[in-house]
């Protein structure tokens, strides 16, 4: 093994290994890696794409702790399966004119929080704004949203 390999092994983020079985995810997440294609399972119930710096948890009760917008850590824009801030939510990291959401039966967003400190997120069908959440606030999304348009 040469120095190469195994510093790339040191330095590589901690991800679910390639056998990791699809009867073991969560259901949810099963269905958002096959829907948005680069995904990679952390771990059962955690997704990740470096592209968008978007991960997708599904937390339990125990897993929702007051930071920054809700569960919503600071500099993230999340979105969530229930109005208020509450169940699954996917979070990203990087701001974009059309971020991807996952709309399967099984995830359709009910609310949206931006913990960022300027700018708004939209939740989007198309060009049409289904709901707003300005900078360090959030809200209820009606309708079904088939992207996030962030901006700073």
């Amino acid at each position: 093994m040469t120095i190469a390999v195994l510093l790339a092994a040191m330095v590589a983020p901690p991800m679910a290994s390639a056998s990791t079985d699809v009867a073991d995810l969560h259901p949810d997440i099963a269905q958002a890696l096959e829907e948005i294609p680069g995904g990679v399972a952390v771990d059962a119930t955690h997704a990740y794409w470096a592209e968008w710096d978007m991960d997708l948890r599904v937390l339990g009760s125990a897993g929702l702790a007051a930071r920054s917008v809700g569960s919503c850590a600071t500099g993230k824009i999340c979105a969530y399966t229930s109005a208020s801030l509450v169940n699954m939510y996917v979070s990203w990291g990087a701001c974009s004119t059309s971020l991807p959401v996952p709309n399967s039966s099984q995830y359709a967003m009910r609310s949206l929080a931006n913990a960022r400190s300027t700018g708004y997120a939209q939740a989007r069908n198309g060009t049409t704004v289904l709901a707003t959440a300005n900078a360090g606030g959030w809200t209820n999304v009606a309708g079904t949203p088939n992207s996030i348009r962030c901006v700073l």
